[in-house]
């Protein structure tokens, strides 16, 4: 004798919209993570060349450092 519980043998029904509001959510969460990382190069830009080198950052290297993409040149100080 085998028993089923009552979730399993219910049917999942596909939400045709549930796509959409997937990707209407990625959007809008790439639209911020763009926004905040559009502000921290702005505020890194504002900064003199001896408190980004207290940071570990030349001035060439701020988008880079924002967007994490690793550099070896990030870890020399000049």
């Amino acid at each position: 004798m085998t028993t089923m519980s009552s979730t399993a043998a219910q049917r999942t029904s596909a939400n045709p919209s549930g796509g959409l509001v997937r990707w209407i959510e990625g959007w809008v969460n790439n639209l911020a993570a763009n926004w905040v990382r559009r502000e921290a190069i702005k505020a890194l830009r504002q900064l003199d060349d001896r408190a980004l080198r207290d940071i570990g950052i030349s001035r060439c290297h701020i988008e880079r450092a924002v967007w994490g993409i690793v550099d070896r040149e990030l870890g020399r100080l000049r």
